[in-house]
């Protein structure tokens, strides 16, 4: 399938669906703390997309059941919402995708709760620092791969794994479109495969693993941990490729 080159007018739109989900996870910034329940920044964070005109794009999508995905500690993505109540310390994934007049948002942040150690500290400091780095990085003209390779590189000298067997995506007038952008070379030739354009749009979302990047998907089908069973992050912005270079749609 071909990757879409999305044009001012269609990048705008874009735009404006990604900034919904940039004040929702703001506002989750802001008020997360020990003593919420993971269902209940599920309610806020549907609440907020549609209190601005969108639909939360995650609900149904696939037949997840929820509008956000909350991934708590070991858990990387596709954490489902539940009952469990925050506790000082956990470190929690939100990634949350809105639908605004038929254009498409989504990003993530992992968010650490109360007082979290300088191990968590460093952990999600990687998955950040790695999609700041890869957005600095991108120039029109460099293959896909480059990318993912430059990605992986940074990672591993951080001292972590890229979660393998998922990756970033295309984006605009479906929440997944080509190309996949994951965060480590597959294969062996990074000058091979799709170059980036002016007017691509796709997500860039390292998910980090402290050992072992090999997932374990969970009994309900979504979650996704690490074989080494230990805590993981995951950050995650839209971009669009803008006279050379990426421009973050996901942020206000």
């Amino acid at each position: 399938m071909a990757i879409n080159i999305y044009q001012k007018k269609d990048i705008i739109e874009i735009r404006k669906a990604n900034e919904i989900v940039a004040k929702t996870l703001n506002h989750i910034q802001d008020i997360i703390k020990p003593g919420m329940s993971l269902l209940q920044i599920d309610k806020i964070c549907e609440d907020m997309i549609r209190s601005q005109g969108a639909k939360p794009a995650f609900k149904g999508l696939y037949g997840f059941p929820n509008a956000a995905c909350i991934s708590l500690n070991e858990v990387v993505i596709h954490g489902i919402p539940n009952d469990y109540v925050l506790q000082d310390g956990d470190i929690v994934g939100v990634d949350i995708g809105s639908n605004l007049n038929g254009y498409f948002g989504d990003s993530a942040r992992t968010f650490g709760v109360g007082k979290i150690s300088a191990q968590d500290e460093r952990l999600i400091s990687c998955s950040k620092d790695a999609l700041y780095f890869a957005i600095d990085y991108i120039r029109a003209g460099m293959h896909f791969k480059e990318l993912s390779l430059e990605i992986e590189k940074f990672i591993i000298a951080r001292g972590y794994e890229p979660l393998r067997g998922f990756c970033g995506h295309g984006i605009g007038r479906r929440p997944h479109e080509e190309p996949e952008v994951p965060n480590y070379l597959e294969g062996f030739n990074a000058k091979a495969g799709p170059k980036i354009k002016n007017g691509m749009v796709f997500c860039i979302e390292p998910m980090i693993c402290q050992k072992d990047g090999t997932p374990v998907i969970a009994d309900d089908k979504w979650a996704v941990t690490s074989k080494d069973g230990l805590r993981t992050s995951h950050y995650e912005h839209c971009v669009a490729i803008i006279d050379g270079k990426a421009e973050i749609l996901s942020q206000i």
